[in-house]
């Protein structure tokens, strides 16, 4: 059972940056894809950003793109989000995911690990 446990959220201005990070208990995180979703209330959990265990495919929802990076180091079983020039739509609880089948997917049915989350709140 792989454990995620998700740092760095907190509240920013409008414009600001935050970078998030996931630590993953086991070196087996080195294999899996590992992606980023957020949820707001009310809401399903959307995608915001995947990685392959090899880092040679990533993706992006589109209302990221530009803005956010995913990256990971393998030597420190950690993913990160490096979020630039947010805004208040951002606002959202983050969570990371793996995927132990490496299947760089989008859909958050092909996660089986998942952290508690961490809160991001951008304020206007």
């Amino acid at each position: 059972q792989v454990q995620l446990v998700e740092s760095g959220g907190g509240l920013v201005q409008t414009g600001g940056s935050l970078r998030l990070s996931c630590a993953a208990s086991e070196r087996t995180f080195s294999r899996y894809t590992m992606g980023w979703f957020r949820r707001t209330p009310g809401k399903e959990r959307d995608i915001v950003a995947v990685i392959t265990s090899s880092g040679s495919t990533i993706y992006y929802a589109d209302s990221v793109k530009g803005r956010f990076t995913i990256s990971r180091d393998n030597a420190k079983n950690t993913v990160y989000l490096q979020m630039n020039n947010l805004k208040p739509e951002d606002t959202a609880a983050y969570y990371c995911a793996a995927d132990r089948h490496d299947l760089g997917s989008q859909s958050s049915r092909s996660y089986e690990y998942w952290g508690q989350g961490t809160q991001v709140t951008v304020s206007s």
